[in-house]
């Protein structure tokens, strides 16, 4: 890794308010392309999606709980793996936290894979995680919303899976999708390498792929954990 070079307080000073300029402007695009995103067509769903979950089968309107906005985490997760994806186990851990406040915001999270329930719950239960996590099994929801590329078959790999995320909307009657994103953009979410972009050595990343240094957080070493 290297190492930024050693300056005086005043040198320092002048180059952190130029840094600052291109951060409040980045600031501003952001908040600028949110605001796009809000104002994005919206699309009726038709289709009726049924999950199995923990306490049994569940619908799409039923994952609201009531409330008017549902954010959705695809969990890249073949009914043939052992366990689930590392790096999107990594993903999990930035926002079980965080989604805690949603439902003072009018929203509902849960996470949906095709495994089968049984794999989900104990993923879960090792993990200590408690947020809605189910089975899309069966169905047509991996498919329809483009993170499921192929059959599943291809001996384990992930070719056949990737991560997205898709919003939805409760009006009335009427369910409707309102955004999706996949893959890189789904950074937005990772607390962790957020927080490393703030350091000099910034996230242990090569060439924008997280690297074989990647755990499960019940996986690291001992010395790891404790640093």
């Amino acid at each position: 890794m290297d190492t930024p070079r050693v300056a005086s307080r005043a040198e320092w000073l002048v180059a952190r308010k130029a840094l600052l300029a291109r951060e409040n402007e980045l600031s501003r695009q952001r908040d600028a392309l949110s605001a796009e995103r809000r104002k994005l067509p919206i699309v009726r769903i038709e289709k009726e999606y049924v999950f199995e979950g923990g306490n049994g089968r569940a619908s799409l309107r039923d994952l609201f709980e009531g409330r008017r906005r549902l954010i959705v985490y695809h969990f890249p997760f073949d009914p043939v793996w052992d366990g689930d994806c590392g790096s999107c186990s990594h993903l999990a851990d930035s926002f079980a936290g965080g989604i805690v406040h949603l439902p003072a915001r009018d929203t509902s999270f849960a996470a949906v894979s095709r495994a089968p329930i049984a794999k989900i719950e104990s993923c879960k239960r090792r993990m200590g995680w408690t947020f809605p996590w189910l089975s899309s099994l069966g169905g047509d929801f991996n498919d329809d919303f483009r993170v499921t590329l192929d059959d599943g078959r291809g001996g384990g790999g992930t070719d056949g899976e990737r991560p997205g995320l898709s919003v939805f909307l409760h009006d009335g009657d009427d369910v409707f999708h309102t955004y999706s994103t996949y893959q890189r953009a789904l950074d937005v979410l990772l607390g962790t390498y957020n927080s490393l972009d703030l350091t000099p050595h910034g996230r242990p990343e090569e060439d924008g792929r997280v690297t074989a240094s990647l755990r499960r957080h019940d996986r690291y070493p001992p010395q790891q954990a404790r640093r």
